[in-house]
């Protein structure tokens, strides 16, 4: 499990979550401004999706 932080315009936020959530398992998303006030900061929680289950080896190869 890892912590990722985007800071993006706020415009691009809820697409940049919506992608974010597609390519992990992801927690609720913490939405904050930026010190320069124009742009947001997110943090989310993320895991990595599971990867393929490897083929089994066949009993019959020699």
């Amino acid at each position: 499990m890892f912590e990722i932080r985007v800071i993006c315009p706020p415009g691009d936020a809820d697409q940049i979550a919506a992608t974010l959530a597609a390519a992990f398992h992801v927690g609720g998303f913490r939405r904050y401004p930026a010190r320069d006030g124009q742009r947001m900061r997110l943090y989310v929680t993320a895991e990595p999706h599971p990867g393929p289950t490897p083929a089994l080896a066949s009993e019959d190869t020699a």
